[in-house]
């Protein structure tokens, strides 16, 4: 019969085969005993057990040697027919050795025609050796005959039934193995994802983090070289600042590594916020902003309270504005208005620079805000041409927090 799929219905058939072994050796043991004991002395007992041996040890040969060139499962059934006749034909016991070796059929056929094929050969052997011996009498159709007939019909039947159940169970085990070997690959894939939305977010977090600040200290850091002699104090302030950002690179630096959340820092602690006031927030953003750049700031910023995740958004979204206006936009002035409306929150970040082509940004920027915001359900609009200046709009669904976890460092 067709072995069973999978590692463990290998091992089930396996130890199934090994079991009917051991009953074989022993139904053959006792055969032997049998014709040595109870079968009528003479060359008819000798020459069935000659037979009986012979087949035994191609039953052996086969066992040990499954992938023996000369004891193939045909051959050892060619044998076992063979031996069914002549033992018929002595009028030894050829009904116990068809008893005991009728499984062999389906278990070395190979496939149910071949099956049945070496099963209808050993009736024949078997009722040929019959009527050779004693001819034809009414005994042998009432007695021989119809029990030979009845023994293959039942062995078909048994043999057809076992062959549809392996290869349901086959089939079972073919559909359970592919299972857990999708199941094996969605989990991989999961964890592909995993780390490649990992990784992601990483980048964006140290693109809104860590970049903004180290180009504010290379920005600061030329401005005040360049203003030392002429305007010391100046200088000194932005010395001050590139140290506060260092800080503040620092400490996110640290969250990062330690994969703490962004935290929003209370109003008591250093350039913080109180819980819920992102409009205070992005008023030291500007105000810093201003200071450091000499740029004109107009602000119109709505108290809005707001989730924890949201002022995130919000306050990276500003910064990364910001950022673009100090380093792409060659800007006199910049807007920030943010306003609290039915449907959410709106971020808009003007300015009168150069402006740029939206379409042929290649940014990294810009993607991490919409993906950012995506993520909140919300959406950003960049809107710019050259010569024109830019307009960003950020908008977001608010939820109302009902206590707050987490803090930013602005």
């Amino acid at each position: 019969m067709t072995a069973l799929a999978g590692p463990s219905a290998d091992a089930f058939w396996a130890t199934s085969l090994r079991r009917w072994n051991m009953v074989c050796w022993v139904l053959f043991a006792g055969m032997a005993v049998g014709l040595a004991t109870m079968d009528r002395p003479g060359a008819s007992r000798f020459g069935a057990l000659a037979l009986l041996g012979c087949v035994v040890l191609c039953y052996a040969l086969l066992d040990r040697f499954p992938d023996n060139p000369v004891v193939r499962p045909h051959a050892y059934l060619g044998v076992l027919v063979l031996a069914l006749g002549g033992t018929a034909y002595l009028g030894s016991s050829y009904a116990a050795l068809f008893m005991v070796t009728l499984p062999h059929y389906w278990m070395f056929g190979r496939t149910p025609r071949a099956s049945m094929g070496f099963l209808g050969a050993a009736a024949v052997a078997t009722l040929a050796g019959t009527l050779s011996r004693q001819g034809w009498s009414r005994e042998f159709l009432s007695e021989t005959l119809v029990s030979t007939l009845i023994v293959v019909a039942v062995g078909v039947l048994i043999g057809l039934w076992a062959h549809s159940v392996v290869e349901q169970s086959t089939e079972r085990a073919r559909l359970i193995t592919e299972l857990e070997r999708t199941q094996a690959e969605l989990s991989q894939a999961h964890q592909r994802q995993g780390a490649a939305d990992e990784r992601e977010r990483m980048a964006r977090d140290i693109h809104d983090t860590l970049a903004q600040g180290f180009a504010s200290i290379v920005i600061l850091a030329e401005a005040a070289r360049a203003g030392i002699s002429t305007d010391p104090e100046r200088s000194a302030r932005q010395l001050r600042s590139i140290e506060s950002t260092a800080r503040e690179n620092l400490t996110e630096a640290r969250e990062l590594v330690g994969s703490a959340h962004t935290r929003v820092q209370g109003e008591t602690g250093p350039g913080g916020a109180a819980a819920g006031s992102v409009g205070r927030t992005l008023r030291r953003v500007l105000d810093r902003f201003a200071e450091d750049t000499g740029l004109t700031v107009d602000a119109d910023l709505a108290e809005v309270a707001c989730d924890q995740q949201t002022r995130i958004a919000l306050l990276r979204c500003t910064q990364e504005s910001l950022a673009n206006v100090r380093k792409h936009a060659h800007a006199s002035t910049v807007g920030v208005l943010l306003t609290r409306r039915p449907y959410g929150v709106e971020l808009e970040v003007t300015d009168d620079g150069t402006g740029f082509a939206p379409e042929k940004s290649t940014g990294f920027g810009l993607d991490g805000m919409r993906r950012r915001l995506a993520e909140l359900g919300g959406r950003l609009t960049v809107t710019s041409s050259v010569g024109d200046g830019t307009r960003i709009l950020a908008v977001l669904p608010l939820e109302i927090p009902g206590h707050e976890r987490e803090e930013v460092r602005v």
